[in-house]
């Protein structure tokens, strides 16, 4: 028995085909390369195709896929606010009938949810039974595993972090983002520096980030920055690892994990603050779950999504 797994991300897609023991035994990958609408759904079939064409197809009992964004298992629809014309795409229906076979499951989820089946199956979390894995890059993601089971909620959207309320002060860009995300994901880390220097704030005039084209900052030129101890980065950062702190500290309290497991392109060069996250948490979180509570990096890295695709073609 095989399956094969499917991570679908905003700029590319990974496909592999796995045993039931997670060994990965075939491998490719494709460029979206501004891919929208259909076109997006047909380059997820070719990667399909061209997997099962590698593969003895009889092998192959499952597919899993995970998407950058919501999907309904009630309809078989996706959202995936990357990728233009997925607003309610019909993923599952287009992948059943490239396959003409009932007897193939194909299993969609959103890709914080398969992050932590990837890591659960051959990553950090490995025997975990109680787990979170908090997904920091462009966006802010939560996959949450309760008692072995992944929490989907009512219509796939359970784990949507990025919107999670960690300031009583209200901003615009909490609409489109949330307030955990504008102030902590990667691209929310760059607009905060942004905005610090477009106030002309006197407190930063010797900034590194300063001699930068405003629009050009992204979160790695703050990280960058915050190593030379440059002080708006390090506001910027000190920003962020509280509201990573305050977050962790909800998931704690409300789901009382036993480890936390941190990625994301952000985790990467926040790893090292993982120390200062876990301080920030105790000073919310319930006294006794997050002592109990273990915070660690991902092992799996860019890899979580594809594993975690293969993972939950076996079934959750």
């Amino acid at each position: 028995m095989a399956v094969i797994g499917i991570d679908l991300g905003g700029t590319k897609i990974n496909g592999a085909v796995f045993d039931i023991k997670g060994n990965l035994l075939d491998q490719t990958a494709c460029l979206l390369e501004g891919r929208k609408g259909a076109d997006a759904g047909r380059l997820v079939t070719q990667i399909i195709s061209k997997l099962l064409q590698n593969t003895d197809a009889s092998y192959i009992e499952a597919i899993g896929i995970s998407v950058p964004g919501i999907s309904d298992t009630k309809t078989g629809r996706v959202w995936a606010p990357n990728i233009p014309g997925w607003e309610s795409y019909p993923l599952q229906k287009e992948v059943d009938n490239l396959l003409d076979n009932p007897s193939i499951q194909v299993r969609i989820a959103g890709d914080r949810c398969c992050y932590i089946l990837g890591e659960i199956w051959k990553g950090a979390a490995q025997g975990a039974n109680d787990a979170v894995f908090i997904s920091v890059g462009t966006g802010i993601g939560m996959g949450i595993l309760v008692n072995g089971q992944i929490l989907d909620g009512h219509a796939g959207i359970s784990g949507a972090a990025g919107w999670l309320a960690l300031d009583m002060k209200y901003e615009t860009d909490y609409v489109q983002y949330g307030c955990f995300e504008s102030n902590a994901s990667g691209n929310g880390i760059a607009r905060c520096a942004q905005r610090v220097l477009s106030e002309e704030n006197q407190r930063f005039s010797e900034s590194i980030l300063k001699k930068l084209p405003v629009e050009k900052i992204t979160a790695h030129e703050v990280f960058d920055a915050w190593s030379k101890n440059d002080p708006l980065a390090v506001h910027v950062i000190d920003r962020a690892v509280q509201m990573w702190g305050m977050a962790a500290a909800n998931a704690v309290s409300l789901f009382n994990p036993e480890m936390i497991v941190w990625g994301g392109g952000v985790f990467g060069p926040a790893t090292q603050l993982l120390d200062r996250i876990y301080e920030e948490a105790c000073r919310w979180a319930q006294p006794i779950a997050i002592r109990q509570v273990r915070f660690v990096a991902s092992q799996l890295g860019g890899n979580a999504g594809l594993f975690g695709a293969g993972r939950l073609a076996l079934g959750n």
